[in-house]
């Protein structure tokens, strides 16, 4: 029986599309603004999620929504459908004292902030004497980002996924 006329002649008649609840396994490399690489899966394993549970950027499941194994595509997701707007109100700038007696902070620093919805982590990006400014943000928000990627494979969820989501 030959392949339905929508299907790509490359894609098996057998495979599956992506689409929630399916478990994906895609490879992925996402490029700034200036297409600069931030992060790959390439030479290392794939990314392997649960479609529809809201695990990776909603603008990049979206995007993978109806593809199949050996599809391959760009997509440029927007920050509200990646990382996020950026929210100044996340920046501070506090006095060194309430950071607690822990060693001197350096800028890059990661430190965890307890805010009034729980524990935030926060990046120190300047000291200038007795203050020290940390941002609670995202590093990508606000910013588009650029992903190229290429399906791997897509296959039902087992029973125990789907009560209980990829391990």
């Amino acid at each position: 029986m030959p392949a339905p006329t929508w299907m790509s002649p490359d894609t098996p008649a057998d495979a599956m599309d992506i689409a929630d609840r399916r478990i994906a396994t895609v490879h992925f490399t996402l490029r700034d603004e200036q297409g600069q690489a931030i992060t790959s899966t390439h030479g290392h394993a794939p990314l392997v999620y649960m479609h529809g549970t809201g695990s990776i950027m909603p603008g990049l499941e979206q995007a993978l929504a109806g593809k199949s194994p050996g599809d391959a595509f760009s997509v440029t997701i927007a920050p509200e459908a990646g990382f996020g707007p950026r929210h100044e109100l996340l920046v501070q700038t506090l006095p060194r004292g309430k950071l607690g007696a822990s060693a001197a902070p350096a800028v890059g620093a990661k430190l965890t902030a307890q805010t009034a919805k729980g524990p935030l982590e926060v990046v120190v990006t300047a000291i200038d004497g007795d203050t020290v400014t940390v941002d609670g943000n995202h590093p990508l928000a606000g910013r588009t980002v650029q992903a190229q990627v290429e399906v791997v494979d897509v296959r039902l969820a087992t029973p125990e996924e789907q009560q209980f989501g990829l391990g």
